[in-house]
C-alpha cells in the first residue's frame, strides 16, 4: 500500500544548521497494517508522516502509494488516498461553520466542488447516526458551530469525518497530544473502530507509551532519522511495557 524507498529529507543543506531528519528510510506498509511509530524527539516521526502526505518532500528517494510514484505529487493531489488526524483539535475542522456544513464539506473533500453545498435528509441521517456512535449527544447539534466545542469532540468529530470521502489512509498525527485522559481515551477508541470497520491503512504516531502497546499490529521505533526497530505482529503481541521504557531509558 505505501513504500518508502531509500528516503533521505536534509533540512538546510551545507549550512550550519543543517538537520538530517530522514537517513536512508525504507519501509513498506502493507494494505490494512495499523503502524504505530515512536521515539523521542527530533527522531524524524513526524518527518516521516509529512513526506508520506505530500506536506514535505523527501531530499531523495521515492514514496509509492499503490504501486503510483507520488514523490513529487502535492499534499492535495494525496488526497484521494490520504485522510490526516493532526495534534491540534482545532485543525482540519472550519470553527466557523457548523457541525453539519463541516461533515459535508468532508464528503466533497477531493470531488469537484459546485455551487451547492448538496446537505440532504438523507446526508443529514447518515451525518447524525456517525455521530451518534461517539455518545456524546452533539448529533441533536448539527447546526451549532464546531468552534464552539472542546477539543476532545472537535477531535472525535475530525476523525469521523476522515472517513467521510472514501480514503484507504488514515495518519494520525499524535491526535491525543493536546487532550485531557478521557477524551484521548474515546479518540483512540474511536481511531480503532474507524480503522476495523473502514479496512484502513493506518499510522499513529505517538508519545504515550500506553497508546503504542495497546493499539496496532506493528510497532516501529526511530531514533535520528533511522527505523531503529520494527517489530511486526507476533512480536509486538509479544512486547512488555517494561522493554518499551527500557528503549528510551
Amino acid at each position: 500500500m505505501i513504500e518508502l524507498q531509500h528516503i533521505n529529507k536534509v533540512f538546510n543543506k551545507g549550512k550550519v544548521n543543517e538537520v538530517i531528519a530522514l537517513n536512508d528510510v525504507s519501509l513498506t506498509i502493507e494494505k490494512k497494517e495499523f503502524l504505530v511509530v515512536v521515539g523521542s524527539n527530533g527522531s524524524g516521526k513526524t518527518t516521516l508522516l509529512n513526506v508520506i502526505a505530500g506536506a514535505e518532500f523527501g531530499s531523495s528517494g521515492k514514496v509509492l502509494i499503490d504501486n503510483t510514484d507520488v514523490s513529487r505529487l502535492p499534499e492535495y493531489k494525496r488526497s484521494r488516498w490520504i485522510a490526516r488526524v493532526f495534534q491540534n483539535p482545532l485543525s482540519g475542522t472550519a470553527s466557523g461553520l457548523s457541525i453539519l456544513d463541516n461533515f459535508r464539506l468532508a464528503a466533497i473533500r477531493t470531488k469537484p466542488k459546485n455551487l451547492t453545498i448538496g446537505v440532504n435528509e438523507s446526508f443529514k441521517k447518515k451525518v447524525k447516526e456517525q455521530i451518534s456512535t461517539l455518545g456524546m449527544g452533539l448529533e441533536n447539534k448539527l447546526e451549532q458551530a464546531i468552534g464552539t466545542l472542546s477539543g476532545g469532540q472537535r477531535q472525535a468529530l475530525t476523525l469521523l469525518m476522515s472517513v467521510m470521502d472514501n480514503a484507504q489512509i488514515l495518519l494520525l498525527d499524535e491526535p491525543t497530544a493536546a487532550l485531557d485522559p478521557r477524551s484521548a481515551a474515546l479518540i483512540m477508541e474511536t481511531a480503532d473502530k474507524l480503522i476495523k470497520q473502514y479496512k484502513l491503512t493506518a499510522i499513529l504516531i505517538t508519545h504515550n507509551l500506553k497508546e503504542a502497546h495497546q493499539y496496532g499490529n506493528r510497532l516501529i521505533q526511530m531514533s535520528e532519522g533511522k527505523v531503529l526497530r520494527d517489530l511486526k505482529e507476533s512480536q509486538k503481541q509479544a512486547l512488555q511495557m517494561q522493554d518499551m521504557y527500557e528503549w528510551f531509558s
